[in-house]
């Protein structure tokens, strides 16, 4: 009996083993992607250049011709980099809103906080009211900020109701969609033509206006946040196989459900503001890590935010092969290739990961 336990043991450790194995060479590949998007991005404008000239220029700058220098470091590396930071934080706050809320369609853009940052930036553009005077140069992306923490904060607020459940979150984040989306048809509705266009561009989510200081922004809150998240790792996992199994393997399940709203819109908030409205990979790339890695959040935490990262840096790399010369919306490319890809994973495998 003891030599049966002895050899039953040492086969589950070498399940496990290999297990891991095949979970990081898939956080290994999915890193490879990455760095590839990245270059490829990085390659494709309105000029092309040829991979071999930009990997030379962005690891020996000093040899590289002046202008091909100034296009890729001070134009094209922010927005390839700028996406791969607010790809990973929308992916990594999706993957614990749906954790925490036991809900597959969890995510900052359905739960209402990017139609909330999409409203506050509606209020700079046409009424030219900045929330914070002090910035005022800077009150469209404050604006957007300050209204999507102030969605986050009534969630959370709310949250801690006695008697609220989940499913009244979800509920209340549908309900904040219909009501800033219909505040921002009402502003739009007033809005002069030049506000109402630069409205319509900011809602369709963009990337032209990085800048190394928004990537900057965007990276400490997702080095901060990612951390504390990891800390978190084993009661997020049990949290997965239900509140009361959490609870009773000691897991503080509502303390842990508010710290978590409060950090992921945190990392929802300060993305949103810089490039707009983004949907689908808050939802998309915490599945698709999801289907690859399994639950175990010591691989599903940083498998969602690779995943994020690679599908948003994807879809820059298609916002500008689309159309040679032009860069289209980044949202608009997001919807367009998030919806199917969205409804495979639905029809296929997603429904047997809940």
């Amino acid at each position: 009996m003891t030599a049966l336990s002895l050899m039953s043991s040492s086969e589950n450790a070498k399940s496990y083993r290999t297990l891991t194995a095949r979970r990081i060479v898939v956080l290994c590949g999915l890193l490879a992607l990455l760095v590839l998007s990245v270059a490829v991005d990085v390659s494709l404008g309105p000029a092309r250049y040829p991979l071999p000239d930009v990997l030379r220029t962005l690891f020996m700058p000093s040899s590289a011709d002046l202008q091909m220098r100034v296009v890729i470091w001070d134009i094209r590396m922010p927005m390839a980099l700028l996406a791969v930071t607010v790809g990973a934080s929308l992916s990594l706050a999706g993957a614990q809103m749906q954790t925490i809320l036991a809900n597959p369609l969890a995510s900052p853009f359905t739960l209402g906080l990017s139609a909330a940052a999409s409203f506050g930036a509606a209020i700079a553009m046409v009424l030219g009211v900045a929330l914070f005077p002090a910035a005022i140069a800077l009150m469209v992306p404050i604006n957007a900020f300050a209204m999507a923490m102030a969605a986050s904060l009534l969630i959370f607020g709310l949250s801690t109701l006695r008697g609220v459940t989940v499913e009244t979150i979800i509920l209340l984040g549908i309900a904040l969609v219909f009501s800033f989306n219909a505040a921002l048809a009402l502003l739009q509705y007033f809005a002069s033509e030049q506000a109402l266009s630069a409205v319509v561009f900011w809602t369709m989510g963009s990337l032209t206006k990085a800048t190394w200081g928004k990537v900057a922004v965007t990276a400490i809150i997702l080095a901060v946040c990612a951390p504390l998240f990891a800390r978190r790792a084993w009661a997020l996992t049990a949290v997965r196989l239900g509140e009361t199994r959490a609870a009773a393997m000691g897991v503080p399940v509502k303390r842990l459900r508010l710290e978590t709203l409060f950090l992921v819109s945190l990392l929802a908030a300060v993305p949103v503001s810089f490039v707009g409205t983004i949907g689908f990979i808050g939802i998309v790339g915490p599945h698709v890590a999801r289907l690859l890695l399994g639950e175990d959040q010591r691989f599903f935490l940083p498998g969602a935010m690779l995943s994020g990262a690679a599908i948003l840096s994807a879809t820059s790399v298609l916002s500008k092969a689309i159309l040679p010369g032009a860069v289209l919306p980044i949202g608009i490319i997001t919807a367009l290739v998030g919806v199917p890809f969205f409804a495979a994973l639905i029809l296929t495998k997603g429904r047997k990961s809940w």
